[in-house]
């Protein structure tokens, strides 16, 4: 079995990005809303490598360009706002429902903050409090990702996939200490992995904040994103030391652990081989 593919700035703080799955996933185990956990100290925290300071090292053309287009995007929807306040006020109803009509189509729109820190939060969060209203969020979400076609790619929408991470990314920045941003996390990298062409870099930074939260998040964040970084970034490295993690974690599923368990084997031969014929 191999992993499928479905068809189809300080300046950072006013990139507004509307956040809209790469593999197939395996266990199917994030259907539903968790039932409240057990918090223990989730004591140090492993850092991934990828989560490299990203408005550092862009240029500062790229920055000022980001950032201008941020504002300029920001000031288009607010003025739509007033219009389609204007012509409901003013009883216009066909100018009212175009402006209704455009505000809608901003809203099906993945709008990206392109710089990779400004896309997801800081890895220093922890899921950790149980919040009524952030559960309402996250169960919002996982109903537009069901109307999107989640589990069912026949009637897949993207417009509606991108509404679920808009709203799963709002529940994580209006509760960031809720016991569930690991599992909206896991939800926001299932979407750029499977339903958005080309995301695959943003896919892993959500699986791994997922278990960066919550260390013992019930979601195979790790699995998935070792699929990501080996068939689709091709870091055979970074995959490797993800697939041993996956292997050595009692909570990995059967299948997990026997499918990382082939590829650690697969990717090693490969890397001997290489070594063998190298002068």
């Amino acid at each position: 079995m191999y992993p499928c593919r479905l068809v189809s700035g300080s300046r950072a703080a006013i990139l507004v990005a509307v956040m809209g799955l790469v593999g197939c996933n395996v266990d199917g185990r994030y259907v539903g809303l968790r039932q409240p956990k057990d918090r223990v100290s989730p004591g140090p925290v492993r850092v991934s490598s990828n989560d490299s300071v990203d408005l550092a090292t862009a240029e500062p053309r790229e920055v000022d360009l980001v950032e201008s287009m941020a504002s300029h995007r920001e000031r288009y929807r607010q003025s739509l706002e007033q219009l389609h306040d204007y012509y409901a006020t003013h009883g216009l109803a066909a100018k009212r429902s175009w402006a209704s009509l455009e505000l809608a189509g901003l809203r099906s729109v993945k709008m990206y903050s392109y710089l990779l820190d400004a896309e997801v939060p800081a890895s220093s969060l922890r899921a950790q409090d149980s919040i009524s209203a952030a559960d309402e969020l996250y169960e919002k979400g996982l109903e537009f990702m069901k109307r999107g076609g989640h589990g069912v790619p026949v009637i897949y929408r993207q417009d509606r996939m991108i509404e679920a991470a808009a709203i799963l990314r709002q529940m994580i920045q209006q509760y960031p200490t809720s016991d569930k941003i690991d599992d909206a996390a896991f939800l926001c990298g299932e979407i750029h992995k499977e339903y958005l062409p080309g995301q695959e870099q943003l896919a892993v930074k959500w699986y791994e904040r997922a278990w960066t939260w919550d260390p013992n998040t019930p979601h195979p964040a790790k699995f998935q994103a070792a699929v990501v970084y080996d068939y689709r970034l091709h870091d055979r490295a970074r995959a490797l030391e993800l697939y041993h993690e996956v292997v050595e974690d009692p909570a990995s599923t059967a299948s997990n652990s026997r499918f990382a368990t082939r590829r650690i084997s697969e990717l090693t031969s490969d890397a001997r081989q290489v070594s063998a014929t190298e002068p």
